[in-house]
């Protein structure tokens, strides 16, 4: 494994290894661009097959909050860490206060929170050892679990996207399949239930199905099945890479809008052939942001209300998007990036000018001062 070609393609800025035996700690911290501001992105802890693949997640997941970030507005950069372990076995207080120091020992250039694996508990632990951590409870001063906006943001980024695909972003009497029934999809099912839409929900955890067919009127699918569901909307809420060679044929579905990361498993080939079977697709990182919203409000003192205000935006930014799609014919995936891309490079180009304009105040400084 060479790591310098790997962190090149996607010019990721810094990759920290962390690792101490004691305490049974092996992590990795990828920070990919900070043009925008520091690096801010959770903590997944999984169960790797190997290091090479952990940090490939690290790589790729860091790159989509560069992304997200800069498609949501924020002073953001991208970052994403990984802990190689079970959550279910191996957490333990002195792991994570391990990792917390880590996280301190980069001086604020990465920003950590919960992510899969990983939840406010533990961030707590992380806060021990660093102020450099997000996403701890409310008693602290923080802003507790970000599902609630995270859903927020994606219910509004689906009848943005519906909005786009037939003229109309009611989702009443709409048929709606949705993978995964965790924290983020429960609350997004109760905001479609609410509308009148019929879910379909499926999970590989049955206590979680449970816990949506108790709060909605939603039906059960096999996992295996829901990607065959005749639905209008199919909304991947669980890991990503679902979308591929075997479940595109598969699709019955419209529109694609969930709030899964990373859920083209190769963005530029299976988001062409979402194209050519004419489904509309809502990429990930711009209509799941509600969580990075979330957590970025809790840097200048948390309030709801502003962060689910904020979440509700995410419907013109998908129609931003959209709009770019139409009027320079490409896929919606690559008018996302180009959004966030522009505004990285607008503002990376303001930057530069004000170092510049500084630099050159500092050396007429100089000179006057050599003058007298």
């Amino acid at each position: 494994m060479n790591i310098f070609d790997q962190l090149l393609p996607d010019d990721h800025e810094q990759v920290t290894f962390c690792s101490d035996k004691t305490v049974g700690l092996r992590a990795i911290i990828a920070i990919h661009n900070t043009t925008l501001g520091p690096a801010l992105g959770g903590t997944r802890m999984w169960t790797y097959a190997s290091d090479d693949e952990a940090l490939r997640d690290a790589l790729r997941l860091s790159k989509g909050m560069t992304y997200k970030a800069a498609i949501a507005g924020l002073n953001l950069g991208g970052g994403k860490a990984v802990i190689i372990g079970d959550s279910k076995k191996d957490k333990s207080e002195s792991l994570f206060r391990t990792y917390g120091r880590f996280v301190e020992g980069l001086a604020g250039r990465y920003i950590t929170a919960e992510d899969v694996g990983t939840d406010v508990s533990d961030m707590e632990f992380v806060r021990m050892e660093t102020k450099y951590v997000t996403g701890i409870s409310q008693a602290l001063g923080g802003s507790g679990d970000p599902s609630p906006v995270t859903a927020r943001g994606v219910y509004a980024g689906i009848k943005a996207t519906m909005h786009e695909a037939t003229g109309s972003d009611s989702l009443k009497g709409k048929k709606i399949a949705v993978q995964g029934a965790g924290h983020v999809a429960r609350y997004l099912c109760e905001h479609l239930n609410n509308e009148g839409a019929k879910i379909f929900v499926t999970d590989i955890f049955e206590e979680k199905v449970k816990a949506v067919l108790a709060s909605t009127k939603a039906e059960y699918v096999k996992p295996e099945d829901i990607y065959t569901v005749d639905a209008d909307i199919f909304a991947p809420c669980a890991l990503g890479g679902i979308i591929n060679d075997e479940t595109i044929p598969k699709l019955k579905c419209k529109v694609i809008a969930g709030a899964a990361n990373n859920q083209l498993l190769d963005q530029d080939k299976h988001g062409k052939m979402l194209v050519d079977r004419g489904i509309l697709y809502a990429p990930d990182y711009a209509i799941n942001a509600g969580g990075l919203i979330n957590v970025a409000n809790e840097l200048e003192g948390y309030h709801q209300a502003r962060a689910l205000k904020q979440a509700d935006s995410i419907y013109d930014i998908l129609k931003q998007i959209f709009a770019i799609a139409r009027r320079e014919h490409i896929p919606t995936y690559i008018a996302s990036n180009k959004l966030a891309e522009d505004r990285i490079a607008k503002i990376g180009r303001i930057k530069q000018i004000y170092a510049g304009a500084s630099n050159f105040v500092g050396r007429l400084g100089e000179m006057n001062t050599k003058g007298k």
